[in-house]
């Protein structure tokens, strides 16, 4: 019989099974990866773009682009969209990041031959109509206007601006960034940008042999090429000078603190050590920070720091929002950790109980074929493979006090911060 009153064994975690998809190129340039779960009937396509910039970068027109792909086709309205897709109880969703744009939709596996004409049709077709850009100009706007009366909000942009510099990273949307909005230069953007060329399908479910001929005959054959893919060029990122930026909001009563540098990305040899001691300082609910800010000195309801690994850089974010009679408090404190870090031995009890938290949150994220999916792509927009899973893991089995103090030291240096408050310092 089992008995309750004895904690169970910890038990090592050892070797991830990460599924391997099958590759499939077609003939205009599409490449597809395929994840097969038969007993899956819930099939997910996901089209993923690199996003094109011209030389002067507009970033704005890339998050419009994208938002507005379902907004009507040539023989679609976006009402029309709408409905067939709730109608089959799919789901469409377009989203923008820094690096690309994708398209993905979830469908079930009877429906597939009546959603993917439809996702080929916008692929190939979209009109970006005016009345729905004026639609999106006149939203746009007023949530940005909205949201700049936030003190995060206005954190965060500045943060951005300083960190990442003015680049197609850096940049935040204003009001006249939306006001000269053309659909002209949509339309240019998107013959170039969503074309088959430029894409990668991530197909994960029941994907059987019909499915691979709709895949064959709506993305494969029907979907062509109208432009020739530009090419894109890198963008040169310097790492900043620590600095503290005040943004003075007299009437705040709480002040949002943001903070952050460039660091390594994904394809750096030490991401997934910076990854360790960034958990260990404020990555998760017991993390240094949550444990001295809020639980000891009951300055904020939360703080975090978070490592970003983007395809020409990595960042580094710290984020909170504390009142205004605690905000250089708060400060203070955040330095004290950063100082704790690379001046004293991480004791191995901290280490075991990080290293054992990040490893749990690796298996529970493996919890269906689609998070198999976010894996292998992860590491495949990097241009990497699904080794690297291996080497992670290793490495965070495996960290000591002297690499947790090494990487602190090298890292995690407070003087070299982009310091920003939005509101007052008490």
């Amino acid at each position: 019989m089992l008995n309750r009153s004895v904690a169970p064994d910890f038990s090592p975690i050892k070797g991830l099974t990460l599924i391997q998809p099958e590759l499939k190129n077609y003939d205009n340039g599409m490449k597809a990866f395929v994840f097969q779960a038969p007993q899956q009937e819930l099939l997910k396509f996901e089209f993923v773009f690199n996003n094109i910039f011209e030389a002067v970068e507009q970033p704005l027109f890339n998050t419009a682009m994208s938002a507005m792909l379902k907004e009507g086709t040539a023989s679609l309205n976006s009402a029309g969209i709408a409905e067939k897709i709730d109608f089959y109880g799919a789901y469409l969703m377009p989203e923008y990041s820094l690096d690309h744009t994708s398209l993905t939709v979830y469908t079930m596996h009877k429906y597939v031959d009546r959603i993917l004409p439809i996702v080929s049709d916008i692929l190939q077709n979209s009109l970006f109509p005016t009345n729905e850009l004026d639609t999106f100009v006149r939203n746009s706007k007023q949530a940005l206007q909205i949201a700049l009366q936030k003190n995060d909000v206005v954190a965060r942009r500045v943060f951005y601006q300083q960190a990442l510099g003015n680049n197609r990273y850096g940049a935040v949307p204003t009001l006249e960034g939306y006001d000269a909005l053309d659909r002209a230069d949509l339309l240019q953007l998107y013959q170039q940008q969503i074309q088959p060329a430029n894409c990668t399908l991530f197909v994960a479910g029941n994907v059987d042999a019909g499915v691979l001929e709709k895949i064959q005959v709506y993305f494969g054959e029907e979907w062509q090429s109208v432009t020739e893919l530009p090419t894109n060029t890198a963008i040169s990122l310097n790492d900043t000078k620590g600095k503290e930026l005040l943004e003075q909001r007299s009437d705040a009563l709480q002040s949002a603190v943001r903070m952050g540098r460039l660091t390594v990305n994904r394809t750096h040899p030490d991401f997934p050590a910076v990854q360790f001691v960034n958990t260990l300082l404020g990555g998760f609910f017991g993390s240094r920070l949550m444990r001295n800010i809020r639980e000891d000195k009951g300055y904020t309801y939360s703080i975090g720091s978070a490592v970003h690994s983007l395809k020409y850089t990595g960042l580094f974010t710290l984020a909170s929002e504390v009142g205004v009679d605690v905000t250089q408090a708060t400060l203070t404190e955040v330095e004290n950790e950063f100082d704790a870090l690379r001046q004293e031995k991480t004791t191995q009890e901290e280490i075991d109980l990080v290293s054992r938290y990040l490893q749990g949150v690796m298996l529970g994220s493996l919890e269906s074929i689609f998070s198999h999916v976010d894996k292998f792509k992860a590491v495949y927009l990097s241009g990497m493979d699904l080794s690297y899973y291996d080497y992670y893991a290793d490495v965070v089995a495996n960290m000591t006090a002297s690499q947790v103090q090494d990487i602190a030291i090298r890292y995690f240096d407070y003087g070299r911060l982009v310091r920003v408050v939005a509101g007052k310092k008490g």
